[in-house]
């Protein structure tokens, strides 16, 4: 598998993962892709090493100053016949590396349902931080917030 950055041609595949995964939340559409391309949000596919085919996507936006960025991880969304391969939380390390660059804290949600994800997230250092009732739409799902704090950044010492 490598990963990639999102083009705009590789959208429509990225729509159609969106439908499967997230049929009764609003799934995202193709202008909601162009929309975080265009704000400048860092997304990446992964793909196969023998095709061109998108088999999973993620995006994290950062605002702020530097020295006090904030990072939000907007989504991450793997094909259903090539999850529990590896690819969500090979996504979410190079998001996580992204942020790491930045000594941002990353923030998101996800559905308090989602037993999967949220052990994945606080694998890699997440907590819940707070409860969004009714956050996704139009299923009314609850969504816990979830925060990973910065990274530390090593002081450059002049020698």
């Amino acid at each position: 598998m490598r990963l990639e950055p999102l083009r705009r041609k590789d959208i429509p595949r990225c729509v159609e993962i969106e439908k499967i995964l997230f049929p009764g939340d609003s799934p995202w559409t193709a202008y909601a892709f162009h929309a975080e391309l265009d704000g400048g949000g860092y997304y990446l596919v992964a793909r196969p090493d023998e095709s061109d085919e998108v088999i999973g996507y993620a995006g994290l936006v950062v605002v702020g100053r530097r020295g006090d960025y904030e990072a939000s991880i907007h989504t991450i969304g793997v094909d259903p016949g090539s999850q529990r391969n590896g690819i969500g939380t090979t996504l979410l390390k190079a998001l996580l590396a992204r942020a790491d660059e930045l000594a941002a804290p990353v923030f998101l949600e996800v559905r308090t349902d989602n037993d999967a994800a949220i052990t994945l997230y606080e694998r890699h250092g997440f907590e819940r931080v707070g409860l969004r009732k009714r956050y996704y739409q139009p299923s009314g799902a609850d969504a816990y917030t979830m925060a990973r704090p910065r990274a530390q950044v090593r002081d450059e010492v002049a020698g």
